[in-house]
């Protein structure tokens, strides 16, 4: 690559960090292992790979910054769950004043983006300036935060853009681990994001709440944080990664895959915590090679990295330190063969793409 990328992350778990381990997002990532070592953090989450300094050396431009919870119930252990939808909309408003409060009170490094002329002054402002704000879209990720399906306009009066309405078993839709299809709620749900142009996230869902979901959604769709199945036959929760048809599915919706950067994601039977020098920055490009295969290019390919999701430094690859080092992945792809405009495409151009017809006008 002759320039530095735009890349943009289409899935950090921010707010949930923040609020569970305490972690500074706006500090560098060696002050914050060095925090943090010997922590509860640590030993729940990894080794933190994620700071606005990295972001800033990588070119990171713009992030999906999720609202995250988790039911109690669900097989998936978690540090922040809820057993009712009162439960949960607390957490999920938790995260959401973490989120404006944050970026009211920097505005010199994050910058909330919520409309078309918000993504493109952003642009703008990566383009001419040494250290502009990085740029946060909200994502709601699992729906039980939202009480009724109406309540979907509320939350995007606030600024939620995007919303998967599964992580485990949610009311809205079975998941990760507890597979199963959209419920009667979860149509209602998508009803309501086609009316107000929110745009739909199909990750955790089941193929079957895929297929459904397909067939009702109207508007944008992506896959924020997904892998294809198709390279890992002997993952544990296999509905967790696209088939086949949902990859192909997604890219003739003009939707957009965003890789999860995981161990577990890229080598088949990962296991926590097992020797990371196994996987290497030639499994990130395997995946991509076999998504842009099956789609039949590179327009639908990014990256949604998931780091700090549930896991850090020792479930990512080698040649990954921390967030700064995303643009080795670019190196990996050039010596794989591809171009540099497909390199910028899957870092940041397909997601520009998409973004500047899924959010609204003003």
């Amino acid at each position: 690559m002759t320039t530095k990328p735009f890349i943009i992350d289409s899935h950090l778990d921010l707010a949930w960090n923040a609020l569970t381990f305490g972690r500074d997002y706006l500090q560098p990532v060696a002050v914050t292992r060095q925090q943090e070592r010997g922590s509860d953090a640590v030993a729940r989450n990894g080794n933190a790979m994620n700071g606005l300094p990295e972001w800033r050396s990588a070119g990171v431009a713009l992030l999906f910054a999720t609202l995250y919870a988790a039911p109690a119930s669900a097989p998936l252990g978690t540090a922040a769950s809820y057993e009712t939808a009162e439960e949960a909309h607390t957490l999920y408003r938790q995260q959401l004043h973490f989120y404006h409060r944050w970026v009211d009170e920097n505005p010199e490094s994050l910058t909330l983006i919520t409309t078309r002329p918000q993504l493109e002054a952003l642009i703008a402002r990566h383009e001419q300036e040494a250290a502009p704000p990085v740029g946060l879209i909200l994502l709601m990720e699992g729906a039980d935060g939202i009480r009724t399906p109406e309540e979907a306009e509320w939350w995007a009066d606030k600024g939620v853009r995007m919303i998967g309405p599964a992580w485990s078993a949610t009311r809205y839709a079975g998941g990760t681990a507890a597979p199963g299809p959209l419920t009667p709620l979860g149509e209602a749900l998508l009803d309501v994001m086609g009316q107000l142009g929110l745009i739909l996230d199909l990750s955790h869902l089941s193929d079957e709440g895929i297929e459904m979901a397909l067939d009702r959604a109207t508007g944008p769709l992506m896959a924020s944080h997904c892998a294809a199945r198709g390279l890992l036959p002997a993952s544990q929760v296999p509905e967790r990664h696209l088939s086949d048809a949902a990859i192909r599915a997604i890219a003739a919706r003009d939707g957009v895959i965003g890789l999860p950067l995981g161990n577990g994601f890229l080598l088949d039977g990962w296991i926590d915590h097992r020797d990371r020098r196994r996987v290497t920055l030639a499994h990130v490009v395997d995946q991509i090679d076999y998504l842009c295969d099956q789609i039949g290019d590179t327009d639908h390919v990014g990256i949604g990295s998931d780091f700090d999701g549930g896991f850090g430094l020792e479930s990512v690859p080698i040649g990954l330190e921390s967030s700064a080092d995303l643009p080795r992945i670019g190196d990996a792809l050039a010596d794989r063969g591809y171009s540099d405009a497909s390199i910028y495409a899957i870092f940041g151009g397909n997601w520009r793409r998409f973004l500047r017809h899924a959010l609204p006008a003003e």
